[in-house]
């Protein structure tokens, strides 16, 4: 490694749940410090979000340590720091003078009464970097409202376009409209700081979780605005694309997701069915989606009788698009997984806890992320932090301890927990 790509940015996260930890996870991912501002006592809502919880040391759950809370603050460092206090409101005007980047997700004004709007910010830090995530955005209509993934998805068509086409409406499995929303952020940040380094001014970015969803529904919305059609529930099918869907084999469930003529004549021919693949009822992609339910029964014929892993093989020789359903069991044993070094072990230096994250995807060639903190108990680092950050020495820490501005994980629950 030649160095992290975010190398000396400082980044203070005021958010919390899952949209915001996940964008700062990233920038923290590529080396920025990131420094996760909890409430003094129970931290961050989703710490408590379980079970599952992680084993402890001493094979009990560690109660404040959730998989959902692990899964999105990796590589941070967190401080204490009751901003109700005006003590501790005046930290972090302190440490947002030196920071580069300020991420939180308060409803809108929510920050105003401690003199932590972007406003009061950036009048004492001009190049700020002032990222606001709602549900539904600093202005507009619903601008007072509380967001949650759940009301987004369903706002946002998303649940219209998503289950069995004589069902209801589903949500995604997880968390789309957060983590989508995270990953906008993410980007509208590298580019605003880039501006910043560029030119010295900062601003704030204001990204919401409805506006997020409707952006996501991409080709399914521009159906809307380009010929006025209203989308439905499909199940596993593709709403322009045959054959793509699931189809029952011997022994399960396999999707076979054939997207161009060359592909599904290749499909036909591995088949034994050629004759298929120059009918004109099916040839060409526009034929298929004409006939949709003629030519996926024909396919679902064709392969019931056969197991999915021997179709596999074929397809993949064949150059057929195809996959399994996997569990989620499924699909962390497979090999796929240590030949990508998609999982990461922790071993947490007190106590030699195992914590498992799963790693960033992308994989940058000279500066790719690397994992340097596993995720930090609440206040594990707030004198270091404010002593770091701030100049703070022994007598100041204490003082703000004493006066409940801060709250530091005790030295014993640090080394024994």
């Amino acid at each position: 490694m030649s160095g992290r790509a975010l190398e000396g940015i400082k980044v203070l996260d005021l958010s919390r749940v899952l949209a915001g930890p996940w964008s700062t996870q990233i920038l923290a991912d590529f080396g920025a410090d990131v420094i996760k501002i909890e409430l003094p006592g129970h931290g961050d809502d989703t710490r408590a979000w379980g079970p599952p919880f992680l084993t402890g040391a001493d094979g009990q759950p560690e109660i404040g340590t959730s998989a959902y809370y692990l899964s999105c603050n990796r590589n941070k460092r967190s401080a204490a720091i009751n901003l109700a206090t005006p003590q501790g409101a005046e930290l972090i005007r302190r440490l947002a003078a030196e920071a580069d980047i300020l991420v939180e997700n308060f409803k809108v004004g929510g920050l105003s009464k401690y003199g932590l709007d972007y406003a009061s910010l950036k009048a004492i830090n001009p190049r700020l970097v002032y990222c606001s995530i709602t549900g539904f955005g600093q202005t507009g209509p619903y601008a007072d409202r509380g967001g949650y993934d759940f009301v987004a998805q369903g706002m946002g068509g998303f649940m219209s376009i998503t289950g069995e086409e004589d069902g209801g409406p589903l949500r995604a499995g997880v968390a789309m409209a957060d983590l989508s929303t995270g990953m906008f952020a993410t980007v509208s940040i590298l580019a605003a700081l880039r501006h910043a380094e560029r030119t010295g001014e900062g601003q704030q970015i204001d990204v919401s979780l409805l506006d997020t969803q409707i952006a996501m529904l991409a080709n399914q919305g521009m159906n809307w605005l380009v010929g006025g059609i209203v989308p439905g529930r499909l199940g596993n099918r593709h709403p322009t694309v045959v054959p793509y869907k699931t189809f029952e084999v011997a022994d399960g469930m396999m999707i076979i997701a054939i997207g161009n003529d060359r592909q599904f004549r290749a499909f036909c021919t591995e088949m034994g069915h050629g004759e298929l693949g120059t009918d004109p009822l099916y040839a060409t992609s526009a034929q298929r989606l004409i006939n949709r339910d003629a030519i996926e029964a024909k396919v679902q014929e064709i392969v019931r009788p056969f197991a999915r892993d021997d179709l596999m093989a074929r397809f993949v020789a064949a150059g057929v698009p195809a996959g399994p359903v996997n569990s989620i069991q499924d699909v962390f044993e497979d090999p796929f997984i240590d030949a990508r070094q998609t999982v990461h072990r922790y071993r947490r230096e007190e106590d030699g806890v195992e914590i498992p994250t799963v790693a960033y995807p992308g994989k940058l060639s000279t500066t790719p992320a690397d994992y340097r903190h596993c995720p930090p108990r609440v206040g594990e680092h707030s004198r270091e932090i404010l002593g770091e950050w701030l100049g703070l020495d022994d007598g100041a820490l204490d003082a703000l301890t004493s006066d409940g501005a801060i709250a530091q994980r005790p030295v014993k629950e640090r080394t024994q927990a």
